[in-house]
């Protein structure tokens, strides 16, 4: 298949986790034999940290502005099998018009935002990635979250036809490391700040460095304020790059992962880092939400924190115990969560698509209606 996608960034992961993702994706689509374009704004807020240096089994088109590009769009989407946009991506409602309008076999969105758009609708605002008419459109809405999440996008932008499509690791990027002494910590935390992850990033992160301050905590991520409640054994990294996260991982004792609450108040909402932090054999702790024993069993491949206490709790469990841990959620996702499983899903669903039929709109009812 020809894809043609039109995303956030994909030669830029600073501040994002959509880079990451469709870099594994398109790595293992063109390992099956398909054809990935994509198409990306190039914005100076991710062209001054730029990451990639190619696009494996992929073509990256960076442009100026979308005048410029659109004959070249017009063309790639006129031969393209699946044509693709996602959520937060800068000139989201022209790419929407355009592969509405093109003659792509299957027109679909890929939400990879979900909690955060759901979040939106709820809250009366507009969101502005989603055409006006919503999603009813598309033949086909992806959700990088699953449960509720996937009667809601049709309840709330009509969509027709929803799947979802999880995050992944590429184990050729994220794999156990030697050990750097930068990077050891007791508990460690990789992540972008989120004003909506900061209460459990308190309770679970920083509570914990202020009870022990004979251990040593690292938090790596942009945006953290200057007003941030540092503690004197909490060490900083403004910026990790995809190349150094296998030795960060691999120098934790344990590891944390927290969920930004639109997601994890809807729950079956993996972050990729889980998946990353696994395949590079770091045991994890991980806030509660429904839907995570779906992708890892509590106790064996994962440890699960709802209090400082449990955060507590596994950073006195012996080294031996913590390995048990990670040697499970690495074997784990091996076999579940990689960037070329994934690919199979996606392929699977999209052959599936084919054959999906065109349902009728319910009388009454425009397209798209009961977004606001």
């Amino acid at each position: 298949m020809k894809l043609v996608v039109f995303g956030l960034s994909v030669s830029s992961s600073w501040g994002n986790g959509h880079a990451t993702l469709w870099r594994g994706l398109i790595k293992a689509l063109g390992a099956l034999g398909h054809h990935v374009v994509f198409f990306e704004h190039d914005q100076p807020f991710y062209a001054q940290h730029r990451d990639l240096p190619e696009l494996a089994g992929g073509e990256l088109i960076l442009y100026p502005s979308w005048a410029d590009v659109r004959p070249r769009v017009e063309r790639y989407l006129a031969g393209a099998d699946v044509a693709i946009v996602t959520s937060y991506c800068p000139d989201s409602l022209l790419a929407c018009e355009e592969i509405l309008s093109s003659p792509a076999r299957i027109r679909c969105f890929y939400d990879l935002d979900t909690g955060a758009t759901l979040a939106r609708l709820h809250a009366g605002e507009t969101v502005e990635y989603i055409p006006a008419g919503g999603l009813g459109d598309f033949d086909l809405v992806l959700s990088y979250i699953g449960g509720q999440a996937l009667a809601d996008l049709k309840t709330l932008l009509g969509a027709r036809h929803v799947a979802p499509l999880y995050g992944c690791v590429d184990p050729e990027v994220h794999h156990p490391a030697p050990p750097e002494d930068r990077f050891r910590a007791d508990l460690s935390y990789l992540g972008s700040y989120s004003a909506d992850r900061q209460p459990a990033l308190d309770d679970l992160f920083l509570e914990p460095a202020r009870r022990r301050p004979d251990l040593h905590f690292l938090l790596a991520g942009p945006q953290y304020p200057e007003n941030f409640p540092w503690t004197e054994n909490v060490a900083f990294i403004p910026h990790l790059p995809p190349a150094d996260q296998s030795a960060f991982y691999s120098s934790s004792r344990l590891t944390l992962g927290v969920t930004c609450r639109p997601m994890a108040l809807n729950g079956w909402c993996p972050s990729g880092r889980l998946f990353e932090a696994a395949a590079c054999g770091a045991p994890i702790i991980s806030d509660d939400w429904e839907g995570l024993d779906y992708f890892f069993e509590p106790g064996r491949e994962i440890l699960v924190a709802r209090t400082t206490g449990h955060v507590m709790d596994a950073l006195g469990m012996s080294d031996e115990a913590l390995a048990r841990v990670a040697r499970a959620a690495r074997a784990r996702v091996l076999a579940a969560h990689t960037a070329s499983r994934r690919a199979l899903e996606l392929e699977n669903i999209l052959d599936a698509a084919v054959s999906l039929p065109v349902e009728t709109v319910t009388a009454g009812r425009e397209p798209g209606a009961g977004r606001p």
